[in-house]
């Protein structure tokens, strides 16, 4: 090889492996924002779980309102629960109930406010490893007397079904995706408001459904992964020393022969 091509490719895997280092030390750079994000996220959601509730959003607020600024904010408000089909909603456990394990589903029904508007409750858990119908009618039935009831809880938002989300079972009415606007929709619930209450309280004399406090715990590794990219931004510069190094060691034994 000649010191001309040696040059040129010295040059060349200097450049693959300063942009390399740019690119790992960029996406350092990106965790520790998202991390000092989530920290704001979680002082967010902390706060507004620990305030004392609120009232209910009028009606004509309720375009504005976002997950972003109002995901699990605690309310209290006067509604009756309306004799229209419920939704159950399956679950493994959760992530923002200490007290929920196990297999079970979330009650959904819809609810009338004295003005007229319809919100949808998720009145809480129903322990069932068998998934049968007749359980969740046994425990939702008894919420419906048609006398108006004050409902403590937080505001949710719908989520979006994945890649792997079963589809509905609309014949047992048991869903897989807190998605309480596709359910309004097909179950003929009209227009409902664009966020869902997560209940807190009251709770049913025979406590299913199961309403409760929220308590998220949101991931929080950016720290580890910052770490990790900032790792393998020096592992590739010390690499490079020890292959300029070689090629350098290289060169002067060729001199010397």
């Amino acid at each position: 090889m000649t010191i001309t091509s040696a040059r040129s490719s010295t040059r060349a895997f200097a450049a693959f492996t300063a942009a390399m280092i740019a690119i790992c030390v960029g996406l350092g750079v990106w965790q520790l924002e998202r991390r000092v994000e989530k920290h704001t996220l979680i002082a967010a959601l902390d706060a507004r779980i620990g305030a004392a509730p609120v009232a209910l959003p009028p009606p004509s607020d309720w375009p504005t309102r976002n997950a972003a600024h109002d995901e699990f904010r605690r309310v209290s408000f006067t509604a009756t629960y309306l004799k229209q089909p419920d939704v159950m909603v399956y679950s493994a456990g959760s992530a923002v109930r200490e007290d929920v394990s196990g297999p079970g589903t979330w009650a959904f029904l819809p609810a009338r406010l004295a003005s007229g508007e319809t919100v949808v409750i998720d009145a809480g858990f129903v322990p069932n490893t068998m998934q049968e119908r007749s359980v969740e009618d046994r425990a939702v039935g008894k919420l419906v007397t048609g006398e108006p009831v004050t409902l403590t809880g937080y505001l949710r938002f719908p989520e979006s079904a994945g890649w792997l989300t079963p589809a509905a079972n609309h014949g047992t009415r048991l869903w897989f995706t807190r998605d309480h606007l596709a359910m309004a929709k097909s179950l003929g619930w009209g227009e409902v408001a664009p966020f869902y209450i997560d209940l807190e309280t009251p709770e049913p004399a025979n406590g299913i459904p199961k309403p409760g406090p929220l308590t998220p715990h949101l991931r929080d590794e950016h720290m580890q992964y910052a770490i990790t990219w900032f790792a393998l931004a020096a592992a590739l510069l010390v690499a490079f020393a020890v292959w300029v190094r070689s090629r350098r060691a290289q060169a002067v034994t060729r001199d010397l022969l």
